[in-house]
């Protein structure tokens, strides 16, 4: 169960330091402090609606703010129903294209029940910034906010720095003091005192601070977290399969595909994977880290990964369709699979059409492009390699009945111990 390994009042920056989640911070000792004496601390995290659903990248940030949420603290999700009608230029080299108000509207709907999904309905709350933003005219923004920022600071944050050289433009480069205007407006009027982010939102994020603490005096209390950049041991950057982005939307990336995902990662970062990304215990990932090292068949880590993960993300009911699902796959008792479960399941396996008419074995095989040839399809029937919908078939006189399973939608052969091919009958 999700908490039992926090108490409110636990080293939370201690266990962060440990999972290797703190890249910078603007004033430890100042944090520290505030922790030491209130058990009040809000902070938030923000995300514009630039698509109608986030990807394991995005996740990052949002599990620091989920676990500061589990060690009692209050988290505020922050939808950027304002700034994503501009666009944030932080890790692009290009403007963004920018979107109807219709487009932003339906992504915030579609973000804000993902974040409910994630954090529940207690000690949490979800803002929007063109609740302010929207209702601010040209001449108060200029009045109220632009005068505290000096153009030359904001040449030098690196997020505008990176893109001089191709141009960035006036909407863009503004984007900054919009960010700052919302951590000032959360700070001031929800007593939010801390921001976090990915490692390329230090320069977004220091400039919020430096706002309030204008506005509102130095000793306010104001802190920043931003978090590593996610690298695979390879050196690419986390987050992508082969696939492309990896969805928390189960129509974009099914439980299946997103297990998958995880249960496939490389030995050397599952680990770091276990600290980022799930709520066990120190104990028990040092544990799974000994497993890794000397029985690293057994993929006991990166089975505990993908179990705690998908749970997170999609619910027991996810969790346990992904694991029938796998263990289907793996047995070749593929009959037990529904129609939908077998589109998650082979979704990315090679395909081929046929009619509704009935065949003989060696020529179905053939037709479809399973074999190359009828001598080739004979001799692996007879050998026992050909496996129509789970079973096996040796009798090279077997007639194929398309409608027989799966509603007489599919097919599913296999060949040897894992080469599926899903048969679309037309």
């Amino acid at each position: 169960m999700l908490g039992e390994n926090f108490m409110a009042k636990f080293d939370i920056l201690e266990d962060l330091k440990w999972r290797g989640a703190i890249n910078q911070e603007t004033d430890e000792e100042g944090l520290r402090k505030y922790l030491a004496e209130h058990d009040d601390l809000a902070l938030y995290c923000g995300t514009d609606p630039t698509g109608d659903s986030l990807h394991i990248g995005h996740l990052i940030p949002f599990m620091i703010l989920k676990r500061f949420q589990m060690a009692g603290y209050h988290p505020v999700i922050l939808i950027g129903g304002g700034t994503g009608a501009i666009g944030d230029p932080s890790g692009r080299k290009t403007e963004r294209t920018l979107q109807t108000a219709e487009q932003v509207k339906h992504n915030e709907e579609k973000l804000t029940a993902q974040m409910k999904k994630l954090f529940g309905t207690e000690n949490f709350e979800i803002r929007n910034n063109a609740e302010w933003l929207g209702k601010m005219n040209l001449l108060d923004f200029l009045r109220d906010y632009g005068k505290f920022f000096q153009v030359n600071n904001m040449i030098n944050k690196d997020v505008v720095a990176s893109r001089l050289e191709n141009g960035i433009s006036f909407t863009e480069f503004s984007y900054q003091i919009l960010q700052a205007i919302d951590f000032y407006h959360l700070n001031k009027d929800n007593g939010v005192q801390m921001q976090i982010g990915g490692s390329d939102q230090w320069g977004n994020i220091t400039a919020g601070i430096d706002l309030i603490h204008k506005l509102e005096g130095s000793d306010r209390p104001a802190f920043g977290l931003t978090i590593p950049l996610m690298l695979k041991a390879d050196g690419t950057k986390f987050g992508k399969s082969a696939g492309g982005a990896v969805w928390l939307d189960p129509e974009k990336t099914s439980p299946y595909e997103f297990y998958q995902f995880w249960i496939n990662q490389d030995d050397r970062d599952v680990v770091k994977y276990l600290k980022y990304f799930t709520f066990l215990s120190r104990e028990e990932i040092e544990d799974l880290a000994e497993k890794t090292e000397k029985e690293p068949w057994k993929r006991a880590a990166q089975k505990r990964l993908a179990e705690e993960v998908t749970k997170f993300v999609h619910g027991e009911e996810g969790l346990k369709e992904a694991q029938m699902i796998t263990e289907a796959l793996f047995s070749g008792n593929v009959k037990s699979l529904s129609v939908p479960q077998i589109e998650q399941a082979l979704k990315n396996a090679p395909s081929a059409e046929a009619t509704h008419e009935a065949k003989n074995i060696v020529e179905f095989l053939v037709e479809t492009k399973i074999e190359p040839s009828k001598r080739q399809a004979r001799e692996d029937v007879k050998n026992g390699a050909i496996y129509v919908n789970g079973e096996r078939q040796d009798d090279i006189d077997f007639i194929i009945e398309p409608d027989s399973d799966f509603d007489g939608k599919y097919v599913i052969i296999r060949k040897g111990k894992r080469k599926y091919t899903l048969v679309k009958i037309k």
